[in-house]
């Protein structure tokens, strides 16, 4: 099966991801993603992977074994199975050659993808493209990823002179919402010694830096009474609320701020006049500016509460990942130098990029496997606009290859 037969047939499996059942604990979230799972697990079989193991959770892992005699350390990929809950239908993916201009996805429902909104179509001239009809995500966030790591083991498999150590795979359930596969992956059975996603980004973008990341929650409390006496009485929570997002510094929404800017998201605000409930979230590139920022959120809620009085506030602060740049300094920074040459290897300018969101390959790292992020060649994740060209699809599978050759050929004794 080519590397784009083997992608569009995982883009007719829905995975979306439900965050209804994610915030119920359910994992995996959808039956769509064990579904994929138990189609991987029967493809690794067929290629003769070892040590398959498909859990309840939907985690998947196999282990494609060392052909060679010298010990090369032990190399791991990862995918993740669902795809973003903003859109639920079921892909249709098509394959279109694109020799410039605009795409017409849907003709019926003149859905397009515009090159004057999409300038980086230009980039792709005279190559196949995989678009859906404008009425789903196409799932190249992270069908392609799985793709690409599928077809990496095929050639090792066809190809035998290739030496290599063992390489580890693992596809994980439930990225899409606060990377709960993840953080369910147990690194130290796992027997890695570093590894690899792949998720997101065009052709030639690494990721070895992204957020701190943290979930903050503020109650407020305030005293309800009927309008007609309520003069003197009544505390309108919903007001404490409005004030304190007013309080924010100006200009640190996401809204306005790009590359390694930090900022405070005011995501859900429910209640009424007596309670009223604010979560937002934290990012920030350094670790010094993410703490800075969680402490000035406590501050002003204690501030708060002495202007409001007793109970009128209550704030929780929770880290939900780290940069995984913290992760990948000295000792622990040779998978980046083995991903530049693999870069190289394939004719790829690299463009490191600082990811304004977070990946699995975070969680992991913070957990003592280091693990940056290779491009998977797909545009516009999350949207119905999203796009993957075929020669970044096979650059990208050509890339984890190239990386496992590498680590056997100067890492191995």
């Amino acid at each position: 099966m080519n590397i784009v037969d083997r992608f569009i047939n995982y883009t007719k499996i829905n995975t979306t991801t439900s965050r209804e059942n994610g915030a119920a604990g359910i994992m995996p979230s959808s039956l769509g993603q064990m579904q994929l799972a138990k189609i991987l697990a029967a493809e690794l079989t067929q290629l003769g992977l070892h040590d398959i193991i498909l859990r309840d959770s939907a985690i998947l892992t196999a282990t494609l074994p060392s052909n060679s005699l010298r010990a090369i350390p032990t190399v791991a990929f990862f995918g993740h199975l669902d795809t973003s809950a903003e859109q639920n239908n079921d892909t249709h993916a098509q394959i279109v050659h694109y020799t410039g201009g605009d795409i017409v996805l849907n003709p019926t429902l003149n859905i397009i993808l515009k090159q004057a909104e999409f300038p980086e179509l230009s980039q792709y001239q005279n190559q196949d493209i995989i678009v859906t009809d404008g009425t789903s995500l196409l799932g190249a966030d992270d069908k392609a990823a799985i793709a690409a790591i599928m077809h990496a083991l095929t050639i090792l498999i066809d190809n035998p002179d290739i030496e290599h150590g063992d390489v580890k795979v693992a596809f994980l359930p439930d990225e899409e919402q606060g990377l709960r596969g993840a953080k369910a992956f147990d690194v130290d059975s796992f027997g890695a010694d570093f590894g690899y996603t792949l998720d997101c980004c065009g052709i030639g973008e690494f990721v070895d830096e992204n957020w701190n990341a943290g979930d903050v929650v503020i109650t407020f409390i305030g005293q309800s009474a009927h309008p007609m006496s309520a003069k003197g009485k009544l505390k309108n929570s919903l007001l404490m609320a409005h004030k304190f997002i007013a309080m924010l510094p100006p200009g640190e929404a996401p809204e306005y701020t790009d590359g390694r800017e930090g900022y405070y998201w005011v995501k859900d605000l429910n209640g009424n006049s007596a309670k009223t409930v604010l979560k937002m979230d934290v990012r920030d590139f350094t670790q010094q500016g993410y703490q800075q920022r969680m402490k000035y959120l406590a501050t002003l809620a204690t501030n708060c509460q002495a202007l409001w009085g007793d109970a009128a506030v209550t704030i929780t602060l929770a880290d939900r990942y780290q940069n995984v740049a913290n992760s990948l300094q000295g000792d622990a920074s040779f998978p980046i130098e083995i991903a530049k040459q693999a870069y190289a290897r394939n004719h790829i300018k690299m463009k490191t990029t600082p990811m304004r969101g977070g990946y699995d390959g975070a969680v992991l790292s913070q957990k003592g496997l280091p693990c940056p992020n290779i491009f998977t060649g797909a545009h516009n994740f999350h949207s119905i606009y999203e796009y993957l060209p075929v020669p970044s699809l096979q650059a990208a599978s050509n890339v984890v290859v190239d990386v496992i050759r590498i680590t056997a050929e100067q890492y191995g004794k």
